[in-house]
């Protein structure tokens, strides 16, 4: 869609729907925290983190309580597979039933992750719109478009030391076409922001009290070099918190379940995932996504306390109590070699079994009358 030039609302003269209703607030929001409280970069992300995190928790709660609701059915939903193995009707069936009786509803869960997405994406924009660098290909660098581009706006100035990363304008035309193309990003930055928040200067991304982290580039502060990857601090610091906090929901694992081993896989994956996306994305994300978790830590703790955290590779302190204790299922039986169901594991309670007539009891002679033991008056 073209976009809707609205000078005079407010001051925003460059309003794209529909991604911009997600946008332009948040990006807005974000600058109103740098601008007119702190005049710090890192102090607005950690606040708008936060911020943005507490508006979205009723719906974090549901999704929590969902999740736990359903790691608590497992265990029931599994013996109903077993019992109806190949009859996939019935299964499902079985499974509506259950869900109605313990009053769980499985859609319950993707709904708050669905709306939230949205969000999420237009944080991820707003942080790298105000951290304003631009990151484009060779080709596009070199292209008779990108140099007209930078002719019309001037303000286009490439960063020292490299030919694909560029800072957008902070003030200039909002209406060129090449803004609603590949070179979209090069809008100035005063074209999305309202009257009160207009940028006299860049953003000024370098932190003092982070031993001068640029939250623009990506971490050579708190990094090793490995072979020329930057092994970011910021973000082994966030893969710990991610795996702190996807463990504490995670149901335990199951030997034999290839659900459960796929689940236990995704809890080591995406930390180390984290760790790789330090060294490509600007350290302001990678501080961004730090604080994002370890609030959604402290949610979670109010919710579930520790969860499934321990026991963590053997050890469980003893300031962590027990998981909550799982609904159980009746144990599953085993199948015989011949194709009949052999008995259960579980101890059952004996029942006399019939005998035969003229059987005898234990201590009974043939005939009917029990022996008779002691000294003959």
């Amino acid at each position: 869609m073209n976009p809707i030039v609205g000078a005079g609302f407010l001051g925003v003269e460059h309003f794209t729907p529909p991604w911009d209703v997600f946008f332009l607030p948040l990006f807005n929001l974000l600058i109103g925290f740098y601008q007119l409280i702190f005049s710090d970069f890192a102090l607005a992300i950690i606040v708008f983190t936060i911020v943005i995190r507490t508006i979205l928790a009723p719906l974090f709660v549901r999704q929590i309580r969902s999740q736990r609701e359903a790691q608590r059915m497992a265990p029931l939903i599994r013996e109903v597979q077993r019992k109806h193995k190949g009859n996939r009707t019935k299964i499902a069936e079985e499974t509506q039933i259950l869900y109605r009786e313990h009053g769980v509803n499985p859609a319950a869960g993707c709904l708050p992750l669905l709306i939230q997405l949205p969000l999420l994406f237009a944080l991820y924009q707003a942080l790298i719109r105000a951290s304003n660098v631009v990151t484009i290909t060779a080709e596009q660098a070199a292209s008779d478009a990108f140099s007209k581009l930078q002719e019309a706006v001037p303000g286009i100035t490439a960063l020292a030391g490299t030919t694909t990363q560029f800072r957008a304008p902070i003030s200039g035309v909002c209406d060129l076409p090449a803004f609603n193309g590949e070179f979209s990003h090069f809008l100035p930055l005063n074209c999305q922001l309202i009257d009160p928040l207009k940028l006299s200067e860049p953003v000024q991304t370098s932190v003092s009290w982070l031993f001068g982290l640029d939250l623009a580039q990506i971490d050579h502060v708190f990094s090793l070099s490995l072979g020329g990857f930057a092994l970011s601090g910021l973000a082994v610091a966030a893969a710990i918190l991610q795996f702190v906090q996807v463990r504490m929901t995670s149901p335990k694992p199951i030997e034999g379940d290839p659900t459960s081993s796929t689940t236990n896989t995704m809890t080591y994956l995406f930390p180390l995932l984290t760790i790789w996306w330090g060294g490509l994305f600007p350290s302001g994300l990678i501080l961004y996504w730090v604080v994002y978790t370890a609030y959604l830590i402290v949610q979670q703790y109010t919710i579930m306390g520790f969860g499934n955290l321990f026991p963590l590779f053997g050890w469980h302190p003893r300031f962590a109590p027990a998981p909550e204790g799982m609904l159980l299922a009746a144990p599953p039986r085993r199948d015989s070699a011949d194709g009949g169901d052999a008995k259960d594991e579980t101890r059952q309670p004996s029942t006399p079994r019939p005998r035969a007539p003229g059987a005898t009891r234990p201590g009974q002679r043939p005939g009917g009358k029990k022996k008779r033991r002691g000294r003959k008056r």
